[in-house]
């Protein structure tokens, strides 16, 4: 088998990996997003120094936060775009990557990613339309339709659409910079930080932070459900390392879609349907290596 390279590009850190599938990973390393110059030279040393002990890869693939550029026939392909992350708006890493380590790159959203590597791998194996959303830092989403990835005129912004919101109950005006208190200004870690005065790690099971974070999962997962009608919603990221979350996620999405959507999965299966990720934390980066070998591939056939 030929070795992928894998890069989790994330706001906060990178995590780089060489291998070939979850059962086979030869060397992984993480280290701090900084600029993009300094970030993307720490990746290159990373695979230039595990080629020399493992030989060469084929190819690599990145799933990056963004937003980025996902079409390979647009001349932005590879780019994180319009980011807020300072430094880092029109950034082309998959292009640095190409030409540095003479291989083909794969790119897509983090999400994607994720899902890509779920599909291959973990809780999605199987189906053919699914969601994989990350709650953490920020929220994104993504997943597979008919068994493709979803793209259409640039990727999904799952994070940034708009829930109910009611000032009364909660008075806090969202943090999004764009938008205020979309999904991902309400209920995104730094959200919960600001909104209760300390990490979302510090509150207790029965602080009431988390039914409100639960509400505001529960009604984005009633729209996803009726609007994409997943076979199966994965959710990943730092805030749903609170396990005590998923039972009241998965309860309120029960109430509020009221029996309307009559399927078992959600009226007595549940516990099966909204679940966490079955790869952990390696979701992202090990889906990098399903898109380094998609890359891989495509390249394969259009030298033929």
């Amino acid at each position: 088998m030929p070795l992928w390279g894998g890069v989790e590009a994330g706001g906060t850190k990178f995590v780089c990996a060489i291998g070939e599938n979850p059962g086979l990973v030869l060397a992984v390393t993480r280290f701090p997003t900084k600029d993009p110059t300094t970030t993307l030279e720490q990746v290159i040393k990373f695979f230039r120094e595990q080629e020399k002990k493992f030989g060469p890869i084929a190819a690599v693939g990145v799933s990056s936060f963004g937003p980025v550029d996902p079409d390979p026939q647009s001349p932005t392909f590879g780019y994180i775009t319009t980011t807020p992350k300072p430094g880092w708006a029109s950034t082309d890493v998959a292009g640095y990557l190409r030409r540095e380590l003479e291989v083909p790159v794969g790119f897509d959203t983090d999400v994607n990613g994720a899902a890509l590597g779920e599909f291959r791998w973990g809780a999605a194996e199987e189906l053919d339309t699914f969601i994989y959303l990350t709650i953490g830092t920020g929220i994104g989403g993504g997943g597979l339709v008919n068994g493709k990835l979803m793209h259409g005129l640039v990727h999904p912004e799952m994070g940034h659409m708009r829930i109910p919101h009611n000032t009364n109950d909660d008075p806090f005006p969202g943090i999004c910079p764009y938008h205020g208190d979309c999904w991902e200004g309400l209920a995104s870690g730094p959200a919960m930080e600001q909104r209760w005065g300390k990490p979302a790690t510090e509150l207790p099971d029965d602080h009431p932070a988390w039914r409100l974070e639960a509400e505001y999962l529960a009604l984005a997962l009633h729209n996803l459900i009726l609007a994409i009608s997943p076979q199966r919603i994965i959710m990943g990221g730092g805030v749903m390392q609170r396990t005590a979350l998923f039972p009241l996620v998965r309860q309120r999405v029960q109430e509020l879609l009221h029996s309307y959507v009559k399927h078992p999965q959600i009226i007595s299966k549940i516990d099966e349907y909204i679940v966490p990720p079955a790869l952990g934390n390696r979701s992202g980066v090990l889906g990098a290596f399903a898109l380094a070998e998609a890359a891989w591939q495509s390249e394969k056939q259009n030298e033929a």
